[in-house]
């Protein structure tokens, strides 16, 4: 089994795996570990600590809570696999036998997003233009202008996006990261999901600053071109914080859209085993999607494609399949409807299973856009409407950067506003509702008010 190993090294180790301009390896870190080979080419990552307030409880995500990278505070991941034989053993051995273990966790396989339908597009990406009152955002100068948008994908294809869009795309090549091992010059990957996921976040904001992070073209023996692992999710994680920490904190602003997830307990610890990663609140990559939001960006996740009328053939969490980050407290998880706001069967429904609240929101998918599939194939599944939400929130952040309207204020905001499709409040089928700009703007001018 892939599992991640926690280790508490020497805080001289420590501070060089957490700044960016040193170099520690694995070898460095957990060289001799008993019974694991090791991913000598994963580059170790820093885990901050939490720092719950006074009296609160260290392991729960529910509350505000501060993050220390401190070397005498920070914990270190390496990547390496035990073989199924031995794994019980060696996961109770491993910190009797080296102290400076703290624990083993799953390092589960995820994958993208797409839908299991075949139905034709339902409207075109101008519809959801409309939708989305882009006119009326620009009017209040909300087009992502200087916001960094980060798509964690199949890598982006900005040659083929331009074209679809018939606009210019900006994308930062210097602030793009890419997994060991995966070849390509940031923006110019193959035309596949990632450049649908792409497209769509451009639609509400077509002047963000897209930058790539190709995490699903990790390879991994018997993997296929759209899956990659939980590892490169923390080390991308890492890479974002080093990005959130060097913009100014004035005008900081970084959305970050995941459409991808993971379907399958097989790679994963039982739940209740402190190394799972769907229920455990306590799992490094979980700990790290909370840092990230607490520095100021907003994360977005997919909720998945195993709504129960139309279920991904992967989907083998057969009751609650938001898992993981997915239903994190911390992210926005975003369910699809139509252009004609109808949801797609294919949208899972709650509750998740690191919080019950799940999916968020809903936004638009199904219509034909990016045509990143093929010129009649549409941009589907959850994959397309949490970058289309993903847009709306880089929108927003043009004039509202995290110092004036913090991520949680903004959740806050989006789900207030959303536009009720079923029961009256919260249901687990659309969550709060389906986004209404027109009722952000209208929320921000009255924020703007009461603050001047």
């Amino acid at each position: 089994m892939r599992v991640l190993i926690q280790l508490r090294p020497s805080p001289d180790l420590v501070a060089a795996v957490a700044d960016p301009e040193q170099t520690a390896t694995t070898a460095d870190v957990a060289d001799g570990l008993p019974g694991v080979e090791l991913d000598t080419a994963f580059v170790p990552v820093a885990v901050p600590r939490p720092v719950p307030p006074a009296g609160g409880d260290p392991l729960s995500l529910n509350q505000p809570l501060d993050f220390s990278l401190a070397a005498e505070d920070a914990s270190v991941l390496v990547r390496g696999t035990i073989s199924d034989d031995e794994l019980a053993a060696r996961v109770t051995l491993l910190p009797a036998l080296r102290p400076d273990v703290v624990g083993v966790f799953s390092d589960p396989v995820i994958g993208s997003t797409l839908t299991c339908g075949g139905d034709p597009p339902v409207g075109t990406w101008h519809d959801v233009e409309r939708l989305l009152n882009v006119p009326g955002l620009h009017a209040e100068g909300l087009d992502g202008t200087g916001v960094a948008l980060a798509v964690l994908d199949t890598g982006i294809n900005t040659a083929h996006t331009a074209r679809q869009l018939g606009r210019g795309v900006t994308l930062d090549a210097g602030r793009c990261w890419s997994p060991a091992g995966v070849r390509g010059k940031p923006g110019e990957f193959e035309v596949d999901h990632g450049t649908m996921c792409a497209f769509d976040t451009l639609i509400a904001a077509p002047q963000a600053t897209l930058l790539d992070i190709p995490l699903l073209l990790s390879t991994r023996p018997g993997g296929s071109a759209m899956d990659g692992l939980l590892s490169d999710a923390v080390s991308a994680f890492a890479h974002l914080r080093t990005v959130l920490n060097a913009q100014p904190a004035e005008s900081r602003a970084l959305v970050v859209n995941n459409s991808w997830g993971s379907f399958s307990p097989e790679w994963d610890f039982p739940v209740g085993h402190p190394g799972n990663y769907s229920d455990n609140a306590a799992h490094p990559f979980n700990l790290m999607v909370a840092e990230l939001d607490k520095a100021g960006a907003d994360v977005l996740f997919a909720a998945g494609n195993c709504g129960k009328e139309c279920r991904d053939g992967r989907c083998a969490y057969h009751e609650r399949p938001l898992v993981g980050a997915n239903s994190h407290p911390k992210a926005l998880s975003i369910g699809g409807v139509d252009v004609n706001g109808e949801r797609v069967g294919y949208s899972s429904q709650g509750p998740g299973r690191l919080t019950a609240r799940k999916p968020d929101l809903c936004a638009y998918t199904h219509f034909s856009g990016s045509r990143a599939f093929g010129d009649r194939a549409p941009d589907s599944g959850t994959s397309a409407a949490t970058p289309v939400a993903a847009g709306l929130v880089a929108a927003v952040r043009t004039r509202w950067p995290a110092t004036r309207l913090s991520p949680a204020q903004l959740r806050a905001l989006l789900r207030r506003t959303a536009e009720d499709r079923s029961e009256v409040g919260f249901d687990y089928d659309y969550g709060y509702g389906i986004v209404d700009p027109a009722g952000i703007i209208a929320a921000l001018q009255r924020r703007a008010r009461s603050a001047a």
